[in-house]
């Protein structure tokens, strides 16, 4: 691929994980559209993105709507060139314990999660196969392993892991390839509001996870952003169906 018609598409790239992702995406050199639920929240990454110099879109979707995603990668193939690059990074979270999580909170972590990483990668393949060449990188957890409070959300990113791992299966021969990353503790809005979930201050919330983590610190969004970087390089292009634990240590 050259770099011209190097183009990548991030979901829930507003804040957090997803929008140190795309903006190290377009500093590597690729075009990149910034999904999230509205477009008007996007806005923010994509200016700077094209502050640095990068190209980048704002686009609205609900990822777990089929159409609004095949018109957002239309609108993403049109504005920007056809998507080669993939990162399924939009989620929510509905922590509960089992017998207080509702069957609505099931559902909408379900959808995003699951059904929106199946159809983001359902719309984009077909470019990604016409070119011969794709990375789709999808956002796992250390939850995946279990954790209390998060039926829903372990049970996704679980998922995503077998999800990951059949599209490297059935899209290599294409020259696609399919990887998985799994953050430990990442500072972002979403442990913010998991500390407040705990009745905890976020400051002490991040010391208590440091202090278990080997290397004595939490994750920063760009720790997963590097990541991510090299899984869609073309230097990767002999990993496929890995999960990479971005955790700071082992987990057991």
């Amino acid at each position: 691929m050259t770099e011209q018609n190097r183009v990548a598409i991030v979901t829930g790239a507003a804040r957090g994980i997803g929008a140190a992702t795309a903006i190290r995406l377009a500093a590597d050199g690729f075009a990149v559209a910034v999904v999230d639920l509205e477009e008007a929240a996007g806005k923010d990454t994509v200016e700077k993105i094209t502050a640095a110099g990068g190209r980048a879109i704002a686009v609205g979707a609900d990822v777990s709507n089929g159409e609004q995603v095949a018109a957002a990668v239309e609108r993403v193939a049109a504005e920007l060139g056809a998507p080669t690059v993939l990162v399924n990074n939009a989620g929510v979270l509905r922590d509960n314990l089992l017998f207080k999580m509702s069957e609505s909170d099931w559902d909408t972590v379900m959808n995003v999660h699951l059904k929106g990483a199946f159809l983001m990668s359902k719309a984009c393949q077909k470019h990604m196969v016409d070119a011969g060449y794709g990375r789709i990188v999808n956002l796992s957890s250390s939850s995946a392993l279990g954790n209390r409070g998060q039926a829903n959300y372990s049970a996704a990113k679980a998922g995503l892991q077998g999800f990951t791992k059949t599209l490297a299966k059935e899209l290599g021969k294409f020259g696609v390839t399919a990887n998985a990353v799994a953050p430990g503790f990442i500072a972002t809005d979403m442990t913010a509001a998991t500390a407040e979930r705990v009745g905890m201050g976020f400051e002490e919330f991040k010391a208590a996870a440091a202090s278990m983590i080997p290397v004595q610190r939490v994750g920063v969004p760009d720790d997963i952003a590097h990541t991510v970087s090299f899984l869609v390089s073309e230097g990767a292009g002999f990993v496929s169906g890995q999960v990479v634990y971005v955790a700071g240590g082992p987990l057991d």
